[in-house]
Parts: structure tokens; sequence; C-alpha cells
């Protein structure tokens, strides 16, 4: 030290300087901005920063401690070299940086305090310490002193209290802003320079402000209409969300003016009702006789009027928008991914024809805060929404956000997070809480999001926060359970009440034009005129357009010609498999190239993966989209399909079937997410939107399916009944008992079997190489539309037995049923037959051969549903002395084909004994010793072949 120091101001160097540990992270990232881009920091800093020595290992990456011991070895310096006369710039140095923490605060806590709850008066609002100026001792300092402020965007100059109520103004107030988790910097800056200007305050006119009163008019009245006319009925309003019609038709029109035509709406059944009249154009006098229960449904089940989907196209200020609400049934989130599936199939359209695509289609999803905070399907839609196979540049999320979930407290059982939305942090998305009695705030949060996603094509997430005026239901009573909540609820006036009077009060309009406003929209409902105005034309282009009607009142037994010329075939072979001089291909994969190339040649016998495959190139070389999806399809889970190649000596793929032919369909493969249920649930909303692709989503083992039941039941089978969408969506769910246990033995067809009614969809068990190809041609050329769902093999992939030929292929069918060929001349000594499908057929033929049964044949059933009746008493029928008809299945007696097709056997029963021989039933699908299935295996067999046990 030096002797002009004394030990007191020693003291309070060493404990309140510029220096000290506190300060030293804020430091250390401002070094390195100083080290990318000197400019970035202030003058005071660059000139600092320039006199601090370097160390090359730091700039090689080096970890933070080299930097610390440089702001140590510069601390000590200060001090040792401190006089009386620069106490001043080392005390304004520290307050520099203080100021600079302050603002960094702000910047990421602002939120907690900011004034978005309109349940909590700005009176209560809470502090934090680390927003106050007494934290940083600023408080004793002269209001007026002009400070640095870093990259704080102002228009005022910076005197202390000009950044103190500037932060205030711009993180505390009606929108909270959390973005500081972002790592990318560009895109903080990015929120920064939008929001900090303006102090997050938009300047409207007053054109503006009107159009947002009347919005809040259209949304308030229309349920207080409803509440009154149809009193006691369903039909969960927004009331005190009714914030989301202005900031949906803000999202809409901002949009417009940034060149999208299309927008995909997702959204659960709570202020749907209110979304299809005031945003989408819905007829009033549609939505009273669907209350009145005078709408004729056409369709055979149909559903209630807040599960219905729409589309229309609007006017906007620039070009028309066609917008569509995706169909919902009451499991609240899954529609999101089935949305963005929908918007992926627009997209690709679109980038066939048009070179700037980006933004033309984005998705909106309006979510719950229960449900996003509590449903797992929302954490996988986020973690698909950056991957390959499923990026749509980009989802909005709203989160209407009623802080209450039916009747769970919000405060301590909804959630484990300190936000509903915090799952969003996990692929930094911004969040923007937003307060719903603030209108100008609400669409001010929906431009600054909009502009986001078309700028960084990432989703972002609008936090609505609001209240639930009624119960969960306008049924229900919700003082029962949140007494205190409601009795703030029901002495609070509403957002248009709100609003109108702070219009009253800046003059722009009187009390008489407020109410006014609220009459000429009831006397339009009353008269049932479109509170929007839809257009006559679509506002989508005419090459960009789908007609479904091709594909309408079709029957499943519709024909078509899935033979493929032999030589055409055996060309394409010659072409994908041609691979690139540059590929190193794996050992094993060029013996199997070239294993496929002798068996196009007719060297050898067509096996599983060599048919898939050319059902596949034959299909795209007439034109047909061809997507495959799930966590092993470019490979396949067991090692059978190889549609991507991988280069052994780089990171390089190449795709044959890419390769068919100079103009082909696309194909795409994808190794998907560890995810059934949202992954699924994409897949289902692209088929939907899609009928020109095939369309097809793999499980990696069949009871993988498990985990996404949900859209097998409230989509996949029964949303043609429901609301007349139809979907050509192909399951591969591979299926077969070969000793692995309970779990990867059942794909569960019990359940599809169960849910098989009017048509709805299609099971099949193809049992060879050219039933697959045949089965997959079918499902595109026919004009019919139908979910397929296979159970596919796992070792029949590789069974010598389970092949067919290049001919069968070429000149062949799908075959429903298959006869046993080995009795066409001696039908008439059979006396019992055995119907089987799957892989227990090859069981049941290797054991009949073993044993010389030469008098019961094997009947093949490879279409369980529709179950083609005809066909089967036919095939029956040429059996003259058939006595006893048998349904063997490996799967135990409660499961698989038999309780769902026992009645159709049965309807034989006058002509002959029908019964099933099976695993004995059981709680789990398969047994876990592989001694114990081996036995039970050989048992079925044996007493299906009426076979002694040995």
């Amino acid at each position: 030290m030096t002797e002009n120091v004394d030990n007191n101001n020693n003291k309070n160097i060493q404990q309140d300087t510029v220096f000290d540990g506190d300060n030293a992270a804020y430091l250390e990232m401002l070094f390195e901005s100083y080290l990318q881009d000197p400019n970035s920091v202030s003058d005071g800093w660059r000139r600092y920063f320039t006199d601090l020595p370097v160390p090359a290992d730091f700039t090689n990456g080096a970890t933070h401690s080299v930097m610390r011991e440089q702001f140590s070895r510069k601390k000590l310096h200060a001090i040792q070299t401190a006089t009386p006369a620069n106490y001043g710039e080392i005390e304004a140095e520290r307050q520099q940086v203080h100021v600079l923490q302050l603002i960094n605060n702000y910047r990421s806590l602002g939120h907690l305090v900011a004034y978005t709850n309109p349940l909590r008066g700005d009176e209560v609002k809470a502090n934090l310490p680390e927003l106050t100026l007494q934290n940083f001792g600023l408080d004793k300092v002269d209001k007026d002193t002009v400070f640095d402020p870093g990259t704080f965007q102002m228009k005022e100059k910076p005197t202390l209290d000009n950044i103190f109520r500037a932060l205030r103004h711009t993180y505390t107030e009606s929108i909270g802003i959390e973005y500081m988790h972002i790592l990318d910097t560009e895109e903080k800056r990015w929120i920064q320079s939008r929001i900090e200007p303006c102090e997050a305050r938009p300047n409207f006119n007053n054109e503006k402000k009107s159009e947002l009163l009347d919005d809040l008019v259209a949304s308030e009245t229309l349920e207080r209409y409803l509440h009154k006319k149809y009193v006691g009925q369903k039909r969960f309003s927004l009331e005190g969300g009714e914030s989301l019609i202005p900031m949906l038709n803000e999202i809409i029109h901002h949009s417009a003016e940034q060149n999208t035509r299309e927008i995909v709406l997702a959204m659960a059944h709570r202020g749907r009702l209110n979304v299809l009249i005031n945003v989408m154009g819905k007829s009033p006098e549609e939505l009273f006789s669907e209350f009145e229960g005078k709408k004729v449904e056409e369709l055979s089940a149909g559903d209630v009027k807040y599960h219905q989907g729409f589309s229309c196209d609007i006017e906007t200020s620039h070009d028309p928008m066609h917008l569509t609400l995706a169909f919902n049934p009451s499991h609240l989130e899954i529609v999101s991914p089935v949305a963005c599936g929908s918007v992926r199939a627009r997209q690709e359209r679109r980038s066939e024809r048009e070179d700037d695509h980006n933004g033309k289609v984005i998705a909106v999803c309006v979510h719950g805060d229960a449900a996003f905070a509590g449903q797992g399907v929302v954490m996988e839609s986020f973690n698909m929404s950056q991957t390959r196979g499923y990026t749509i540049d980009g989802t909005i999320h709203i989160v209407v956000n009623n802080q209450i979930g039916f009747t769970t407290s919000q405060q301590y059982d909804s959630r484990s997070t300190y936000y509903a939305t915090d799952v969003a942090k996990m692929v930094n998305a911004p969040i923007l809480h937003v307060n719903g009695d603030d209108p100008e705030a609400v669409a001010y949060a929906a431009q600054v999001a909009l502009d986001y996603r078309l700028q960084f094509n990432k989703d972002v997430v609008i936090d609505l926060v609001c209240y639930r005026r009624h119960g969960h239901n306008e049924a229900d009573e919700p003082a029962m359970t949140q007494p205190v909540m409601y009795s703030a609820i029901r002495s609070k006036k509403t957002t248009q009440e709100l609003y109108a009077a702070k219009l009253v009060n800046e003059g722009l309009l009187s009390e008489n034009q407020a109410a006014e406003k609220i009459q000429a929209y009831k006397d339009k409902l009353a008269a049932g005129k479109p509170a929007v105005e839809t257009l006559d034309y679509s506002s989508v282009p005419p090459h960009l357009i789908v007609n479904w009607e091709t594909y309408l009142g079709r029957e499943w037994t519709a024909k078509a010609d899935t033979r493929f010329d032999l030589k055409t075939m055996q060309a394409m072979v010659k072409r994908f498999h041609n691979v690139p001089e540059h590929m190193v291909i794996h050992r094993q994969i060029k013996k199997i190239l070239d294993q496929r190339n002798e068996m196009a040649e007719g060297k050898r016998p067509v096996d599983w993966g060599m048919g898939e495959t050319l059902a596949y190139a034959t299909l795209v070389s007439e034109g047909y989209d061809i997507r495959i999806s799930g966590q092993d399809s470019g490979r396949g889970t067991f090692s059978h399909r190889h549609a991507v190649l991988h280069n052994q000596e780089k990171r390089q793929a190449w795709v044959p079937l890419k390769h068919v032919s100079d103009n082909q369909g696309r194909f795409t493969v994808i190794d998907s997410v560890l995810s059934e249920e949202a992954v699924l649930a994409f897949e289902y909303g692209f088929a939907t939107t899609s009928p020109n692709t095939l369309n097809i989503w793999e499980a990696q083992f069949g009871d993988f399916v498990n985990g996404a039941q949900v859209v097998i039941d409230q989509f996949i089978s029964s949303g043609e009944q429901k609301w007349g969408r139809l979907c050509g969506l192909v399951m591969f769910l591979p299926h077969g008992y070969e000793g692995m246990g309970a779990e990867h033995s059942s794909a569960r067809l019990e359940r599809f079997m169960q849910l098989c009614a009017e048509d709805n969809m299609q099971v099949c068990v193809p049992s060879t190489p050219a039933q697959t190809f045949h089965m997959l041609r079918r499902q595109m050329l026919r004009p019919y539309r139908r979910p397929l769902i296979v159970m596919t093999p796992k070792s029949l992939l590789r069974n010598p037995a389970a092949v067919s030929t290049m001919e069968e292929l070429a000149e062949g069918n799908f075959k429903t049923i298959i006869d046993d060929e080995r009795f066409s001349q001696s039908k008439q000594d059979v006396e019992r037959a055995v119907m089987c499908s799957g892989k227990v057929y090859y069981d049941l033929l290797a054991k009949s051969e073993e044993e010389n049964v030469k008098n019961i044949p094997l009947i093949r059933l490879e279409q369980l549903y529709p179950h083609p009746e005809k066909l089967l008493k036919k095939i029956l029928e040429s059996y003259p002395n058939l006595k006893e008809l048998v349904w063997c299945q490996e799967e135990p007696r409660n499961q698989g084909a038999w309780d769902s097709a026992k009645h159709r056997f049965r309807k034989f029963e006058d002509k002959y004994t029908v019964t099933c021989v099976s695993r004995p039933s059981a709680a789990a699908p398969a047994v876990g010793s592989h001694k114990v299935h081996l036995q039970q295996q050989n048992e079925l067999v044996q007493q299906a072949l009426k076979l002694e046990t040995k």
C-alpha cells in the first residue's frame, strides 16, 4: 500500500469498488463482448479493457479463471496506486457498473413484478430488492447524474432518474417479458430493440384503439347474448379472457402485412365459439341452430359445437387470408401437433412452387394454462419444433391463462414451476406475459411475437394473463372451491368496460357511443349476420388447393390396379442402387444392395425390405410423395429397410429413393425424436392435408403405440365420423411373438379391432413381401382415403419362407384372404381348416410339413378389417366336407383379433364348429421366459393342427 492511503480508506476501496467479486460475472460478460467487438461496450470500458493484458491462452478458450486473475491484478494495481485525487473516479466507475447491473436485473427479473395479473391491484404489486436503487447504493446518487446505459435503448437523456423510470415502464408494466434465458445474443438484442425504445408501449392511433374496442365489444357481447338466450347450456365461454379476440385479429392482420397467406389455428374448447364467430366469420345463425338442436348432422356421429373446426377466407388491408381452425377433441393439447403437421404439409406444397415460402403459412396454437404446464405432449411438441422432420419455422403459442385448472388451484396444485409457460424455456423461446385487461399491450405483444417468429423462425409464447368469469362450464359454481378468487372476479369490471372508460377519459368517444357499439353488435347477432365478412373465393392459389372430393363417398372395395411393369421396375433398381463413388458405404450394406440387385434380376427371391422399397420406388415414379417417420425409420428397427446410406468416412448421407427418376415425387424418411404421441399427431395432421402423400408412421416396436393412444382414439379412428376429416395415414406396428417379453411382442391388435366400425379404417397383417408391395400401392392408387393399420413382422423380415418373386410384384394384387394352394386338388378331403394372420402362419406351415399334415389347410386372413366376408364364405364353401373351422392366434385368448372377429366367424356355425386356439387369457401380452414362450407356441400350433402335444 502507498503511504498516503490510510487504513480506513484502503478498507473502503477493497470492499466497495468496481472490481468487487459481486461484479465478477458482469465484468466477464462485458470483457467477452469487448473481445468479440470492441465497439459493443461504452467508451469508458473500451479504454479500461484496452489497458488490460489478455493472455494468449484466454483467446484460445481458457477458463474464466484466467480473466478473473487479470481483473484481480488490475484491482490490486488500482488500490496500490489510489490517491485521494482519484477516489472520485473510482466511485464513478463503481456507480456506472451498478447502473448497468440494475439494467441487467430489470431485463432478467422485471417480469416477476410486472403488472400482468388483472386480479391483482397495482397498489399491491410486489417488489424485489434487486430492482431497487437502494440495492446498489444508487439512492444516494444525484438523480440527474448522467450514466452510460450500455445497450439499454432509450430516447431521453440517460440520467439516473430517466434510466430508472424507463426500466420500470419497459419491464414492469402490463407486459413482463422473459428472454434473458435465450442463448443467442442476436435474438436478445432484437427483443431489446423492439421493446426498449418505446418502453413496451405502442403508440396506437385513434382508429386502432377503436378497432380494439370493437373486438372487445364483439367478444363480450356474444358471450352475454348466448348466456341469456341459451341458459344453462355449455359453451365454455371466453368471459374474463375476451382479449384473445383482439390478439388473434392482430396476429392475422399484422401477418398479412408481412406476406403471410395462411394461418392454421389450434385451440381447445374454451372460447372456441367466440373465435368461430368473431375471428373466423362463422354464421351466428348456424351456431344458434346448433344450440337449438335444429342442425341435421350429415355425419354418422358428429361432434359437439365447441369441438368443430372451420375454414374461411377473410379480407385484410393487404391480400386475403386463408384461416383454418383445426377440429379438436376434449383432450386439450393434443391438437397442437396436429395443426403443426397440417402447416408442414402446406409449407411443403408451397416450397415446390414458390421460392419464398417462409412465413406464408404459420401455426397459432391457443392453450390453457393448466394444460400447457400439465400435459406432456406440449414438451414433446417443443422438442420437435427445430428438428428437420418436424420444424415449421416456429409456432406462435398463446396461453389463455385463467389462473385455474378446472377446480385446481394454480398456486398450490396445478404445477411445480413458477409460470405455466416455463416449459417453453427448453427451446429458448421468449415468453411475453401480458395483462388481459390492457388490450393495447395485448395487441403490441401479438405484434412482437409475430415479428419474432418471422425473424428467427422459432417458437414464441404469449401468456395472456386473465381469469375465468364462470366455472369450468356455465353450470359449475366456482365459488365452492375458489371463494376468494371468485369474490374478486364478481366485483370486477370487464375488460371491455375498463377499456371503454379509458377511451372516454381520453376523449376518443362518449359513453353513448360506447353503448351504441354494444347495441349495434346485438342487432347484428339478432339478425344472424356474420361478425366477420368472409370471401366467396379462396386466397389460396389454385395450384395449392387440394381437392378431397375425389375421395368422398368411396367404398373400401374401390378397385385399383397395383401392377407395375417388370422391366421398368428392374431399371429403377439399377438406377437408385447406383451409389456415387464418393460414398463409402458399410460392407454389410454393400452386400444387401448387391443381393437386392440379384433379386431384381430374378436370381434371388424378393425379401421384405426389397418388396417394401419397390412399393415406394414405383409410387414416387408415378408422382406420389412419400413420408416415413419413426425412431429408426431410415435403417429400420430390425435393420431391413436401409433407406438412408451413410458414408463411413464422413458425415454424409445418400437416399437411393430420391434418385428413382428425373421427375419423381418427394421421398422423405425421418429418424424421429423419441416421441409417439406428438409425432403421430403431427403425421395425422400432415396426412389430413396431403392426400397424395403416402404418409407412414412406424413404431419402433408395436407396443410403443401405447404412448399415442389418444391420437388413435380421438383422431385416427373417429375423425371422419365426427368431423368428416378423411385421412390416409399408415401405421406400421411391428407385431409377432418372438419370445421378446410382454412389451415387444404385441402391438395391441385388439385395441384397433375394438375401434373398427363403419369402415373407419383398415387393419392388415400381410404375410409376404408381395402382399406389402400391393397393399401400399393400393393405399395410394385407390380413390379412397382411410387410415391403414399394419401389423408388420419382425422375424419374417429374414424368414426364407416369407419371400416373393418379382413377377408376383409386377402382376399380382393385394389379397385380403389367401387360400392354401397346397389343397387346390384335394379340397374334398378337408374336414378341418385353420384360419390365422401373420407370423403364426409360418409356424403352422413348418409344423404341418414336418408332421406331414395333409388334410388341414391354412387360410391366411390378410385384412382383418374391413372384413372380407364374401370372399371368406366363397373360400370356405370350396371345401365341401368342411366341419371344423379353427381360428389360431399367437396372442392370449382375451387379446388379439378373436374377441372382435369371432361374431363374424360364428355366422358360419350352422355349417361348421367354430373354435379358437390361442395362448390362455392373460393380463400381460406375453410371458418373459423364452423357454415358456416356446412351450406355449408349440402347444398352440399342435393344438391347431390336431397333433398330440409332445
